[in-house]
C-alpha cells in the first residue's frame, strides 16, 4: 500500500490481513473453486499495489474517451466500434508507452500526475462479441477498489448492463454510475430524466450505489462546463483522498472475503442438510435391523413353540402308553420286549421327527426370505436416496471431482450396486440348503430318531425288575406288592426316566436350533452393517469437518463484518 498509515489504520489492514488469511486457510479445506480461492489471493495482493479504478460498460459508452477526459491524455482510442478489445492497465509512467503482459492484458504507462495515486483499468464492453474478454473483464472486478460504470444517455441501463452491475455487486463492490453522452439530450429536464431512471432502475436491482453522475466526455474534452466533469472530479478527489483510498483499499478484499464466505456458508448448509438426511437414512436403517431383529425373535420363537409343541405331545401319548402298560393285566405284554419297543416307536414316536423336521424346514424357508427381504429394503432405500441426491445437488453437469457431492455420490452408488448385487445374486436355494444343512444336523444330534429304541428298552427294563420282583415272593402275598407297591414305583421311575431323556432332547434341540438361529442373525446383520459401514463412516466424519467448517465461517463473517462496519464509520 502505498499510503503513510497512521497506527490505527495500521492496526486495521493487520486485522483484515489476519482475517482474510485464515478465510484463504478455510476456504483451501472447502469446495470452494479455483477461481473464487485466486479471486481472494488476488484481492489481498491489490492491498500492496496502487489504487485500483475499474472502468467498465458497454462498447460504444464512451468509456475509452471518458479515461481520456479524466487524465487530460488522448491514451486511449476513441470510435464508433469495439475499439478497446483488450483490457488496458494504465499506470504511471514517465512516457506513454504500451508493452504486452499476462492473459492479453496490455500495461500502458504515461506521465500524469492522477496516476502516481491510483491506476485504471479500461476494459472492453460487456457486451462485446468476444466473449474471453468478458470474462476477463468479470475476472478483473473482484481485484478492483471502485468500479466506474459508464452507461449511455441514448440507451441507458441495458439489460447486459444489468447483469454486469449484478455480477459486480455479488462481489461487495463500491459502484459509481456514470451517464456519459448527455450531449446528444434535448435539454437539462431530459438529462434528469435518465438520471433518475437509471438511479432508481440500479437501486431497485442492486441496491445501494455510491453515486450517479452525469457527463458529456466529449464536451469536457473540449473545456466545455456543460461536459459535468467538475462534479464528478470533485467526487473522485474527495473519496480518493489518502484516508478515502485506504477505506476503499481494505473494503476491496473484505467485499471479497464476505462474497465468499456466505456463499460457503450457503453450500455448507446445503451438504450438511444432504448429510442430515443421509443420517436420517442411516438411523431408519438402524431402526429396521432393530425392529428386524425384534421381529425375528419374537417370530423364531413362536415357531419354536411348535416344534415345542410336538415335543410335549409326544411326552403326553407316552405317559399315556406308560399308565396303559405298565399295570397287571398288562404283565404278558411287558415280557415281550421287542413288540414293546415297536409299540412304544409306533404310538408314542409315531412320526413326531418328520413332523420336527417340516417344521425346521419351514424354519429355514422362513428365515432365508427375511434375509433377502431385508436385503431388498435397505437396497431401495440406498436407490432412492441416491436419485434424490442426483436430482437436488448434483446437477445436470454432474458434481466436481474431490467435493462432498463427488465423493458421496460414488460411494453411495458403490454401495448401492454391492446391496443391488447382493439381491440380484441371493440364492434362495442355496441358502436354503446350506442352512437345512445344519438345522437337518442339529436334529439329527438330539438323537430324536432313535428315541423310540431308548425309551422302549428303559420300560422293558422296568417291566423285566417288576416280574422278577414278582418271582422272588410268596404267592400269598406277591400279587399284592406287585399291584400295590412295585408296579407303581416301576411306572414311577418309568414315566420320571422318559421325562428326563425327553428334557434332554428338547433342550439339545431347541438348544441347537437356538444357536443356529441366532448364528444366522448375527450373519444377515453383520453383512448389511459391513456393506453401509464404509458410508456411515464417511457421512459421520463429513458432518463433523463441515460442522467445524462452518462454525470457522461464522467466525470469519463476524470478524469481516465488524472490520467493515469500522471502516464505513471512517468515511466522511
Amino acid at each position: 500500500m502505498e499510503l503513510t498509515l497512521d497506527s490505527e489504520q495500521d492496526e486495521l489492514l493487520k486485522h483484515t490481513r489476519e482475517t482474510l488469511g485464515r478465510l484463504r486457510e478455510v476456504l483451501a479445506e472447502t469446495e470452494a473453486t479455483p477461481s473464487d480461492r485466486k479471486a481472494l489471493t488476488d484481492s489481498v495482493r491489490q492491498l500492496d499495489e496502487l489504487f485500483l479504478l475499474v472502468v467498465a460498460g458497454e462498447f460504444n459508452s464512451g468509456k475509452s474517451a471518458f479515461i481520456n477526459t479524466l487524465l487530460g491524455e488522448s491514451l486511449q482510442e476513441v470510435g464508433v466500434t469495439p475499439t478497446t478489445d483488450q483490457i488496458y492497465w494504465l499506470k504511471f509512467g514517465k512516457a506513454i508507452e504500451k508493452s504486452p503482459g499476462e492473459r492479453g492484458i496490455w500495461l500502458k504507462t504515461a506521465p500524469v500526475e492522477l496516476l502516481r495515486k491510483i491506476s485504471i483499468v479500461d476494459t472492453p464492453g460487456t457486451n462485446a462479441i468476444m466473449r474471453e474478454h468478458e470474462a476477463l473483464t468479470a475476472e478483473f472486478v473482484p481485484r478492483s477498489d471502485l468500479v466506474l460504470f459508464i452507461t449511455s444517455a441514448d440507451r441507458p441501463f441495458t439489460e447486459s448492463e444489468r447483469s454486469f452491475l449484478a455480477q459486480i455487486q455479488e462481489w461487495g463492490k463500491k459502484i459509481v454510475l456514470v451517464v456519459n453522452k448527455i450531449d446528444i439530450l434535448g435539454d437539462p429536464e431530459e438529462v434528469e430524466q435518465v438520471v433518475d431512471f437509471v438511479t432508481s432502475a440500479s437501486q431497485k436491482l442492486i441496491g445501494d450505489i455510491a453515486a450517479v453522475f452525469a457527463v458529456s466526455a466529449k464536451l469536457a474534452q473540449s473545456g466545455d462546463v456543460a461536459g459535468g466533469f467538475s462534479p464528478l472530479e470533485s467526487y473522485i478527489q474527495e473519496t480518493l483522498d489518502d484516508d478515502g483510498r485506504f477505506r476503499l483499499k481494505l473494503l476491496n478484499p473484505l467485499g471479497v472475503g464476505y462474497r465468499l464466505v456466505t456463499q460457503q456458508l450457503e453450500d455448507v448448509q446445503v451438504d450438511l442438510d444432504v448429510l442430515r438426511d443421509d443420517n436420517a437414512l442411516l438411523d431408519d436403517v438402524k431402526r429396521q435391523m432393530i425392529y428386524y431383529n425384534d421381529d425375528m425373535q419374537r417370530n423364531f420363537k413362536a415357531r419354536l413353540g411348535e416344534i415345542d409343541n410336538l415335543l410335549y405331545e409326544m411326552e403326553k401319548r407316552g405317559n399315556d402308553f406308560l399308565d396303559d402298560r405298565i399295570r397287571l393285566a398288562r404283565i404278558p405284554d411287558l415280557l415281550r420286549s421287542k413288540q414293546l419297543e415297536k409299540d412304544f416307536e409306533k404310538e408314542v414316536v409315531g412320526d413326531t421327527a418328520e413332523q420336527i423336521e417340516q417344521r425346521v424346514s419351514e424354519l429355514v424357508d422362513w428365515l432365508v426370505e427375511q434375509d433377502l427381504r431385508q436385503w431388498t429394503s435397505v437396497s431401495e432405500h440406498l436407490t432412492e436416496r441416491s436419485a434424490e441426491h442426483a436430482g437436488r445437488v448434483v446437477g445436470e453437469s454432474g458434481p466436481r471431482e474431490g467435493t462432498l457431492a463427488y465423493d458421496r455420490q460414488r460411494l453411495i452408488e458403490s454401495i448401492g450396486k454391492a446391496t443391488k448385487r447382493a439381491v440380484e445374486t441371493f440364492d434362495k436355494e442355496r441358502e436354503a440348503e446350506e442352512l437345512a444343512h445344519s438345522a437337518r444336523a442339529a436334529v439329527v444330534n438330539t438323537g430324536l430318531a432313535g428315541i423310540g429304541v431308548g425309551l422302549g428298552v428303559a420300560v422293558v427294563v422296568a417291566a423285566h425288575t417288576a416280574f422278577l420282583d414278582f418271582t422272588g415272593v410268596f404267592a400269598g402275598v406277591a400279587a399284592a406288592a406287585l399291584g400295590l407297591l412295585i408296579l407303581p414305583a416301576r411306572k414311577r421311575k418309568a414315566k420320571q426316566e422318559f421325562v428326563e431323556k425327553l428334557e434332554e432332547l428338547r433342550t439339545k434341540l431347541m438348544g441347537s436350533l437356538t444357536t443356529q438361529f441366532d448364528r444366522e442373525m448375527r450373519r444377515s446383520t453383520q453383512r448389511i452393517e459391513d456393506t453401509i459401514a464404509p458410508f456411515t463412516r464417511f457421512v459421520r466424519a463429513e458432518e463433523e469437518k463441515l460442522t467445524a467448517q462452518w462454525d470457522q465461517l461464522r467466525e470469519l463473517e463476524a470478524h469481516i463484518t465488524g472490520l467493515q462496519t469500522i471502516l464505513a464509520n471512517r468515511e466522511h
